[in-house]
């Protein structure tokens, strides 16, 4: 059973965040008058998107595997106060039990575009006068990793070395799994499985992305706040911005509401899906653990491109891009993605077991995507879901495609994003 939602509608009403509880230094955030016409301009010149294009290859990503898969496309005009354009789009089904159809406003796990949340409070933080982004972690933690040459920086830029413990977590994808499943740790045990390696380079010396690097994140929330991690995302980035299907639960197993299954892919290739929706995501945390919805993350990427969840001087450091891998770079917490046509998107993947999540946004802000297919360590999916970029923010320049190759397992993207 398959459900599509196809064409734009206006979205009535705004976000008056301003108005809204938040930090003190809420106001600061504000972009300057400049910046809602420059981010104007950059809209504009971004072709219309390929709608039809980005359905089909949600289609596409059901025939390899992905039992269902759901997107949204949202355009503001000329300001984030105006009624944005949206397009949503669905494919196949949220529960494979029962048959019932994914839905537009269905609930997921969202992996490491966690990161982006945390490395925004982080940086809140940094704007504070809390926190220096060059400074030992050792003067935060004393004591706490292996070399005090390790900066804060170098954890949000995925540069400090630190070994990332999932890496071995999830060698065999089921097994591995099923053994953390309903486990609780705490940030200094799966620390603790990162220290057990040699670390992977120097501080500084190259990007290496580590799950490791975002427990110390948390950590480093929960000291300079007296507060878990949970309360600063919730008084920072959900109250503010009103992301009613945002939810960190950890350490409950189950997400709120409405909200579709994530189906793990074996490493055999004809072994079963495994329904992996409920789980601690304890091994994740501060790496990994929120749920969301697309409209929320569309709302959150707008309003961080947009300038309206950090001061400039504070995303010119987001912004900050080294090289990480091919026609892309990495920031702190933040992911530049360089399209075929010349075009380059902001914001982060994410994989946790079951889901994987795409959120991007243009330069401004004012054009997001978020979208989801329900499974995970299918290298397949992740390709085509990585196409829909093209479509979205390239429209009718995205090149033609050759048909698919046939879905292949490996373990790698649970453990990256």
């Amino acid at each position: 059973m398959a459900s599509r939602t196809r064409g734009t509608s206006a979205v009535l009403g705004s976000l008056v965040l301003t108005l809204l509880a938040g930090p003190a230094h809420a106001q600061a955030r504000r972009p300057g008058p400049s910046a809602p016409a420059a981010a104007a301009r950059a809209s504009a010149a971004l072709p219309a998107p390929d709608t039809a294009a980005l359905d089909a290859l949600l289609r596409t990503a059901l025939s390899e595997g992905a039992p269902g898969a759901t997107a949204r496309v949202e355009d503001h005009r000329a300001s984030y106060d105006d009624h944005p354009t949206v397009h949503q789009a669905t494919e196949g089904t949220a529960d494979r039990t029962d048959a019932r159809a994914m839905d537009t406003a269905d609930r997921f796990r969202i992996g490491s575009v966690t990161k982006t949340f945390t490395t925004v409070v982080l940086l809140q933080l940094e704007a504070e006068g809390r926190l220096r982004l060059d400074t030992s972690v050792d003067h935060y933690l004393p004591g706490l990793l292996p070399d005090e040459r390790i900066t804060v920086r170098h954890l949000l830029s995925h540069r400090s070395g630190l070994y990332d413990y999932t890496a071995d977590m999830f060698a065999r994808t089921v097994p591995g799994f099923e053994a953390v499943r309903t486990k609780v740790f705490t940030y200094r045990e799966l620390l603790a499985e990162s220290l057990r390696h040699p670390r992977t380079n120097a501080p500084g010396a190259a990007y290496a992305y580590s799950n490791t690097n975002f427990v110390v994140a948390g950590l480093l929330v929960e000291k300079l706040t007296g507060h878990p991690v949970r309360t600063e995302y919730e008084n920072r980035i959900i109250k503010p911005l009103e992301l009613t299907d945002t939810f960190y639960v950890h350490p409950d197993t189950q997400i709120p509401g409405r909200h579709a299954h994530g189906y793990l892919t074996p490493d055999d290739a004809e072994g079963a899906l495994v329904d992996a929706t409920d789980q601690t995501a304890s091994w994740a945390q501060s790496a990994g653990a929120l749920i969301s919805s697309t409209r929320d993350l569309d709302t959150f990427l707008s309003a961080l491109l947009g300038g309206r969840l950090l001061p400039a001087a504070q995303l010119a450091e987001m912004e900050r891009w080294m090289p990480a891998g091919t026609a892309q770079a990495y920031g702190l917490g933040l992911r530049r993605r360089d399209l075929s046509c010349g075009i380059s998107v902001y914001g982060h993947t994410g994989t946790v077991q079951g889901f994987s999540t795409y959120a991007f946004a243009s330069e401004g802000g004012l054009r997001s995507y978020a979208a989801v297919a329900t499974t995970s360590n299918n290298d397949t999916v992740h390709r085509t879901m990585l196409r829909t970029l093209e479509a979205v923010f390239c429209g009718r320049q995205a090149p033609a495609r050759g048909a698919a190759p046939r879905p292949r397992a490996g373990s790698a993207h649970e453990r990256t994003g």
